[in-house]
C-alpha cells in the first residue's frame, strides 16, 4: 500500500513540470501534512461519535476500548502522514536524517501501540473497582497489582521489540540478563525480598488498602494507605505515616481487625455483699435484656453468670457480642448495654460495689484524737470513750457497705 501511495505522489510531482523541484516537493509535502491533519480530525470525531453511541449500551468495556484508542489512533495517523512526507522529501534529498525513516516508523508504531494498551489497562482497572459501574466491584489491591504487572510486561516486551527493530540482538540482552541477574540478585537481595514480599501480599491478600492492621510482633498498627512493590504505607491512629518494607510481612504475624464479624463486650460488674439475695434475679434480667437487645448478636456466645466472691463485691461476668464492627457505633451500643445493666441493678434496690474496708475496734481502744474532755471524773471519761469507740466503729461499718 505504501508503495502505491509513493508511486502516486511521484506522479503528482512529475505533473508539476513548470515548477522547480524544490517547489514541487514542498507542495506535495504540504498536501500530505494537510491531508494527515484532515484525516486525524475526522478519525477523532468518528471515534468520539462511536463513544457516545456505545455509552448507551450496558457493555462498559467497548466504551473503555474506544476511549483508550482515540488519542493513539490520532497519533498513528500523524505518524503515518509524517512518514510519507519524509519519504517524499527523501526521494529528492540525500540528508542523513531521512535514512532513519523506516526505523522511526517502526519505533513510533510500537510506541503508539504500547500507549493504547496502557490506556486500555487503566480504563479496565477503573471499571473493575468502581461500585458505580460493577455490581460486585473487585478488590482494589488485587486489580492494582495485576494492572502494575501487566504494564511492566507490556513495557518490557515493547523495549525488547524496539531493540530488535533497531538491530540489537535480543538473545545477547537475554544472556546478559541471565548472568547479570545473579550478580544483581546478590547485590540487591533486600530489594528483591521486598519485591517478592509485595507479590505475596497481593497473592495471599492478608489485608488491602483501607484495612486496619496490627502486629503483635512489631509496633505496627494503623490503616493501610498504599501497598507498593517495595513498601507498604500505614497511617497510624495519631495520623503519622509508617513505611513498612514488604519483606517484614513474611516473617511477622499480622492481625486484621477490619475483617472481624462482631465486636465483643466483656465486663465484670460487682454488687454489694448486702445484695446477695437479689443476685439470681439481677443475672436473669441482664441475660434477658441482652437476648432482646437489637444490637446484640444472639447467635454468638452470650454469658451472664455470678462469677466470684471478690474482696469487696459479688462479681457478675457479662460476655456478649455486638452486631456492629464499626468502632464508634460499638461504643454507643456498649454504653447503652451498661446503662441498662445499671438500671436493672438499681431496680432491685441493689448498688454497684466499690473497694471498701471495715474496721472493728475492741473496747478500750481509742482512735487518735478521741480523748475525753475531762480528767477529774475517770469513770465518766471511760464510759464516754467506750461509747465513742462503738459509735466510730458503726460509722466505719456503715461507710463500707457501698461501692
Amino acid at each position: 500500500m505504501i508503495g502505491d501511495v509513493m508511486a502516486m505522489v511521484n506522479g503528482w510531482i512529475e505533473n508539476f513540470g513548470l515548477l522547480s523541484e524544490a517547489w514541487r516537493v514542498g507542495i506535495v509535502v504540504f498536501a500530505l501534512v494537510f491531508g494527515t491533519a484532515t484525516v486525524a480530525y475526522i478519525a477523532s470525531h468518528i471515534i468520539a461519535a462511536l463513544e457516545r453511541k456505545f455509552s448507551q449500551t450496558k457493555n462498559l468495556f467497548d466504551d473503555a476500548l474506544l476511549h483508550a484508542a482515540r488519542k493513539p489512533v490520532v497519533a498513528f495517523v500523524w505518524l503515518q502522514g509524517v512518514y510519507w512526507a519524509a519519504e517524499v522529501a527523501h526521494k529528492y534529498s540525500e540528508a542523513e536524517i531521512f535514512k532513519a525513516n523506516e526505523s522511526v516508523l517502526q519505533i513510533g508504531f510500537i510506541f503508539v501501540l504500547v500507549w493504547a494498551v496502557l490506556r486500555l489497562i487503566k480504563e479496565a482497572e477503573g471499571i473493575l473497582v468502581s461500585p458505580l459501574k460493577m455490581k460486585q466491584p473487585m478488590d482494589y489491591t488485587t486489580v492494582n497489582a495485576v494492572s502494575k504487572l501487566s504494564r511492566a510486561v507490556v513495557i518490557i516486551t515493547a523495549v525488547l521489540i524496539a531493540m530488535q527493530s533497531m538491530g540489537y540482538s535480543i538473545s545477547g540482552v537475554l544472556a546478559f540478563g541471565g548472568v547479570g541477574g545473579i550478580a544483581v540478585g546478590f547485590a540487591a537481595k533486600d530489594l528483591l525480598a521486598n519485591f517478592f514480599g509485595g507479590f505475596i501480599i497481593h497473592l495471599d491478600r492478608p489485608f488491602k488498602v483501607g484495612d486496619w492492621v496490627r502486629s503483635p510482633d512489631r509496633n505496627i498498627e494503623g490503616t493501610v494507605e498504599h501497598i507498593g512493590w517495595r513498601l507498604t504505607t500505614i497511617r497510624t491512629f495519631d495520623k503519622r505515616p509508617l513505611y513498612v518494607p514488604n519483606a517484614a510481612f513474611t516473617t511477622i504475624a499480622v492481625e486484621n481487625p477490619s475483617r472481624m464479624t462482631n465486636r465483643r463486650i466483656y465486663e465484670t460488674i460487682g454488687i454489694r455483699y448486702a445484695d446477695v439475695g437479689q443476685m439470681a434475679s439481677i443475672v436473669d434480667d441482664i441475660k434477658a435484656m441482652l437476648q432482646e437487645h437489637e444490637e446484640i448478636d444472639s447467635d454468638e456466645t452470650l454469658i451472664v453468670n455470678f462469677l466470684a466472691f471478690n474482696a469487696s463485691s459479688l462479681d457478675i461476668m457479662v460476655y456478649t457480642f455486638t452486631k456492629t464492627t464499626q468502632w464508634v457505633r460499638f461504643h454507643e451500643v456498649k454504653q447503652d448495654v451498661l446503662l441498662k445493666i445499671s438500671d436493672i441493678i438499681e431496680g432491685y434496690g441493689a448498688e454497684v460495689a466499690f473497694p471498701t474496708r471495715t474496721l472493728h475496734l475492741p473496747e478500750g481502744v481509742r482512735l487518735s484524737g478521741s480523748q475525753s474532755e475531762g480528767s477529774s471524773d475517770k469513770g465518766a471519761a471511760d464510759s464516754s470513750g467506750k461509747s465513742q469507740n462503738r459509735q466510730t466503729t458503726g460509722d466505719v461499718e456503715d461507710s463500707g457497705e457501698a461501692e
